[in-house]
């Protein structure tokens, strides 16, 4: 099994159909993305502070209790049962809304999905609340794309699994295997069934994107924080031209690795606090590298999708004035989750606390609250704001 990323801050089941197949969004069908952290890095990019409360704080209502969950999940083993579903069983009646159990396949593929390629037929699907599974987008250029699936047909079975009622991750462990296997897809269109075979294959997706709009203005989308994001960003800083403006564009972005989120954030910072976070009572802080690029206007793009790590940045820059957040009220998911390896090889993840923006405000259901509100028309109110900041003709 791959190491376990140390951390993460990351939605459950509610974006499930948005990321794995996204970046963490690991192929197909997906799960959501969120700030996950590598086990090295995180070493590098935190930093204890031994004077606050650690080990011994009394574990926070609302999460489950790491060593009963293990105890589950190894009684389960001993008795031939699944070790997955009785720890899944302790973490819900736990009330920790964002924990959740893997088998090693599904954590597979979601260490797979940091990296931002995976093996699949190239969906994102989501769960509504009738249990029915759609696919909310389609990647260009894929194997589902190439077969004519669109963005809201209902998947009905996977090789004659039946899949509604399914959580995300069950079916993207249907839809995952070998590349160029291929998968019977049995799906509802408008009222009329389709029956489709497509083949498997190795997909990635590009997590930044930038573009030049007419006015000079730097457009840089991050998609996900999946490896390398956090780099191309400040590649992307540099490259823009003197004195232009930057639309830093979050929407959308469900999460990912806490530390290339907190190298994007260093793309407009020069040192200092990006956020403060805890584990089990024992407080600990990330700090932006210096060297950023403090005077070029910015703007941050969020909305209703923006979550997680794209929250933590957002935050950042919005707290020590260094951007201005435009559009709408971001998703509000700042709990902090850490996997935990069970006896019979699956993974827990479970929440064992929260982080703060560096004004000290947590984010966890409440979002951050845009500094221009703005709807469809994002882009051009970002304009506007930036031409207050003095860019433009």
């Amino acid at each position: 099994m791959p190491g376990l990323p140390a951390f993460c801050l990351r939605p459950r089941d509610l974006r499930r159909g948005a990321v794995l197949t996204l970046a963490f969004l690991a192929a197909v069908a997906t799960g959501a993305l969120t700030g996950c952290w590598d086990r090295e890095e995180g070493a590098a990019a935190a930093e204890i502070r031994t004077d606050l409360p650690a080990s011994g704080a009394p574990r926070a209502a609302g999460t489950a209790d790491r060593d009963a969950v293990a105890r589950a999940a190894a009684e389960a083993v001993a008795e031939g049962k699944s070790g997955k579903k009785a720890a899944q069983e302790v973490v819900s009646r736990s009330g920790d809304r964002w924990g959740t159990v893997y088998d090693q396949g599904e954590y597979a593929a979601f260490t797979e999905g940091l990296d931002g390629h995976w093996t699949g037929v190239g969906v994102w699907a989501e769960r509504a609340h009738d249990g029915a599974i759609k696919l909310e987008k389609v990647q260009p250029g894929s194997p589902a794309a190439r077969a004519g699936l669109r963005a809201g047909d209902r998947l009905l079975s996977v090789d004659g699994h039946a899949v509604t009622g399914l959580a995300v991750t069950d079916v993207v462990a249907l839809l995952r295997g070998t590349a160029g296997t291929p998968v019977v897809l049995n799906l509802s269109r408008d009222g009329a069934d389709l029956t489709e075979t497509v083949r498997r294959e190795q997909l990635r997706t590009e997590p930044v994107t930038v573009r030049q709009r007419p006015d000079g203005v730097t457009v840089i989308k991050v998609t996900s924080f999946t490896r390398g994001s956090g780099e191309r960003v400040k590649d992307a800083v540099r490259a823009a031209p003197a004195g232009a403006g930057v639309m830093l564009d979050l929407r959308g972005n469900p999460g990912g690795l806490v530390t290339e989120a907190v190298t994007a954030a260093s793309a407009f910072l020069d040192g200092g606090l990006v956020a403060t976070y805890d584990v089990r009572g024992e407080q600990r802080v990330l700090y932006a590298a210096p060297g950023g690029d403090t005077t070029r206007p910015l703007v941050a793009l969020v909305d209703g999708g923006t979550m997680s790590a794209a929250e933590l940045v957002t935050g950042a820059l919005q707290d020590r004035g260094r951007a201005v957040a435009v559009g709408s009220r971001t998703f509000g998911k700042g709990s902090v989750q850490m996997p935990t390896e069970l006896p019979d090889g699956s993974v827990a993840e479970l929440t064992v606390g929260t982080y703060r923006t560096p004004a000290g405000r947590s984010l966890d259901g409440d979002g951050i609250t845009p500094d221009v509100p703005a709807g469809e028309r994002a882009e051009e109110r970002a304009v506007t704001v930036l031409g207050g900041l003095g860019v433009g003709p």
